[in-house]
């Protein structure tokens, strides 16, 4: 076995990963990165990029079926999709994107970058399989998450898919059971009924989309609704037909049937990959899903030079905390034990379905969490409607419900959670204006043009404003 030293390692080389090792080679060289899969980052070659490609696929084919109230007339049976085209596009195009990351990791030394599955056999000890062992003076934990699959799903076998799977599809299939009603499930569902897929949606406790918002979430529940089925207080029995299929008894608030589908698709969550890293190994204070627990602005845990980021750390899961959280993590466990805090941005969180989900700063619920009984005192709430919005009216895309939330005694943005047109762009507006830890009134006094969608936005401004001590 060979055995190295080293000043820091790090084990994945996800963003965060990539992260942790490029800033911490700002202060040392002697640092490896481990890798037990491939190279090319979740988001990349599952995640983020491939289900754009295929949500603007569904997207196209939508737009194309909906223009007779602009006076537009298709022949929409000549409508056609085209399954492997559609696929071969998202996979072409998501190779490119995972080109240009696996470039960047193969530009790095090779003699640093090592393949296998790490684990810790004490507090500065990671041994790679059978054929390494490195002794590291700081380690970052960067190993990424997982999907959730449920023991019930197991006996469907190849049956039972998770978005890693979709993506490697050569065509669409004719039927998707979809369990879960979050991010993942609502983007993929939402697409694959665009693109000609009978598609249902299951979950349990009735959240859809991450929203926390009540307003806002019956919102999205009626429109999201109108266009899938939707179970989102379900109890399911499933199992296979004699002729391979999926068979999803369901029930919901009095309501029951069948659904029989060539999949069930896993999007109810994912795992952080801990479990199997050595852990129990080391005396690290691990919260109760046993993740290591870690200060957001340093990353570290309660073993000094050991760091954690990305999915691993289960704070956000989101591509860009991933990357300035390897970056924090990456420069403290270079620099040890000299630690500072690092950046942390405004939380925004965007679902790209059609209308758009968004949240920014702070959510509602965990504003009623944070006030409790005073909940009403100390928060206004400001809305607007986009159902007669001028610029999303004039675009047919006038659907949707903004609420901001904003201190009453300061004026202070807070937070806020939307569904609607180009949320995209209104959250970074607010996000923005939420990091700069600007007020409603600043926020007013800012250039609007019109007509457009942040006009919207300003209605829904105008409307806390009025309700400020």
């Amino acid at each position: 076995m060979k055995k190295l030293t080293a000043d820091v390692v790090v084990i994945g080389a996800g963003t965060a990963g990539m992260g942790a090792f490029r800033n911490a080679l700002l202060h040392t060289q002697n640092v490896y990165l481990i890798e037990n899969h491939t190279y090319g980052t979740t988001c990349a070659r599952v995640g983020c990029m491939p289900s754009k490609l295929l949500i603007a696929a569904a997207e196209a084919r939508h737009h194309a079926l909906h223009t007779d109230p602009f006076g537009v007339h298709l022949d929409k049976d000549s409508v056609q999709v085209n399954g492997k085209e559609v696929m071969a596009r998202v996979k072409a195009e998501r190779d490119r994107f995972v080109g240009f990351v696996v470039e960047d990791v193969l530009a790095w030394d090779e003699s640093k970058r090592i393949m296998g599955n790490a684990r810790l056999l004490d507090e500065h000890t990671v041994q790679i399989d059978d054929h390494t062992q490195i002794h590291a003076d700081r380690i970052v934990i960067a190993t990424g998450s997982r999907p959730a699959i449920f023991p019930q799903w197991e006996a469907l076998g190849d049956k039972c898919i998770v978005n890693d799977d979709v993506f490697s599809w050569d065509t669409l299939p004719e039927s998707v059971a979809v369990f879960g009603a979050g991010v993942i499930g609502l983007e993929l569902g939402q697409a694959l009924k665009r693109l000609g897929v009978r598609v249902e949606i299951f979950s349990v406790g009735g959240a859809i989309g991450g929203i926390s918002d009540p307003v806002v979430s019956e919102q999205a529940k009626e429109i999201f609704g109108a266009e899938l089925p939707l179970h989102l207080n379900a109890e399911t029995e499933v199992a296979l037909t004699a002729d391979g299929k999926v068979e999803v008894k369901w029930s919901d608030n009095g309501e029951s049937g069948v659904f029989v589908a060539d999949y069930l698709l896993a999007a109810a969550g994912r795992r952080p990959n801990v479990d199997n890293i050595g852990l129990e190994n080391i005396n690290i204070e691990r919260d109760a899903r046993g993740v290591p627990i870690a200060h957001p602005r340093t990353m570290q845990t309660s073993v000094p030079h050991i760091f954690i980021a990305g999915d691993a750390s289960n704070q956000l899961p989101l591509l860009h905390e991933a990357a300035d959280q390897g970056k924090i993590a990456g420069e403290n466990a270079g620099r040890f034990p000299d630690i500072r805090e690092g950046l942390r941005r405004s939380m925004i969180g965007v679902v790209f379905t059609n209308p758009q989900i968004a949240s920014i700063g702070n959510r509602f619920a965990a504003l009623q969490q944070q006030f409790g009984a005073e909940f009403e005192q100390r928060v206004a709430v400001g809305e607007v409607s986009f159902k007669n919005q001028g610029r999303s009216r004039v675009m047919l895309v006038n659907q949707g419900h903004l609420r901001v939330y904003a201190e009453k005694a300061t004026g202070r943005l807070l937070g806020a959670e939307m569904v609607g047109p180009a949320a995209e762009h209104l959250a970074h507006l607010l996000a923005w204006a939420h990091q700069l830890q600007l007020t409603v009134p600043q926020m007013l006094d800012l250039a609007f043009y019109h007509p457009v969608i942040e006009e919207g936005l300003r209605t829904a401004l105008r409307d806390v404003a009025a309700k400020l001590d």
